[in-house]
């Protein structure tokens, strides 16, 4: 049962996701210097409890690739409702993503965001490959939260909850 790309791409959209952008301090490659990346995603998830694992997964082709592959922390913030134009930010390719925001900074100089519905500080623990993609685990060593209410992303289009 193969289906064209395009047809699975629009079935997995068809679970709704919540979308958070994930950030990191690249220490830079030879000769580089140190940067921030970040990235707009809807792959991560929790995995464990005890101990307190997470885990999204970044395309092998992504610009940022290589810097993720070289950090040894990053930053999972979920979106809010009202900051689906930062998620377009992040998403959006050959810009400085980080141009004009503030940023807070966590272990290592990793960039954190403001406003979001939940922060997490995670440590890379494990990059497994997974096809196109690789996945990173990472241990959450630190977390803030709200009760905001969260950016949801289902059928190619950004949502909001409904209340009953």
């Amino acid at each position: 049962m193969t289906k064209p790309h395009a047809e699975l791409r629009r079935a997995l959209g068809s679970f709704a996701t919540g979308v958070t952008i994930v950030t990191a301090r690249d220490p830079g490659a030879e000769g580089m210097a140190a940067h921030d990346v970040g990235l707009t995603v809807n792959s991560f998830s929790s995995v464990s409890l005890e101990p307190p694992l997470v885990q999204w997964c970044i395309a092998r082709r992504a610009a940022s690739f290589e810097a993720f592959q070289r950090a040894s922390h990053y930053a999972v913030h979920v979106l809010g409702a009202d900051q689906r134009e930062l998620s377009q930010r992040f998403a959006t390719h050959g810009i400085d993503r980080f141009a004009g925001i503030e940023l807070e900074r966590g272990p290592g100089g990793l960039p954190l965001l403001s406003g979001c519905v939940t922060r997490f500080v995670c440590r890379i623990v494990e990059r497994y490959a997974g096809g196109d993609h690789v996945i990173l685990l990472a241990e959450v060593e630190g977390f803030e939260s709200s009760e905001l209410e969260p950016l949801l992303y289902l059928r190619g289009a950004y949502r909001r909850f409904a209340q009953d």
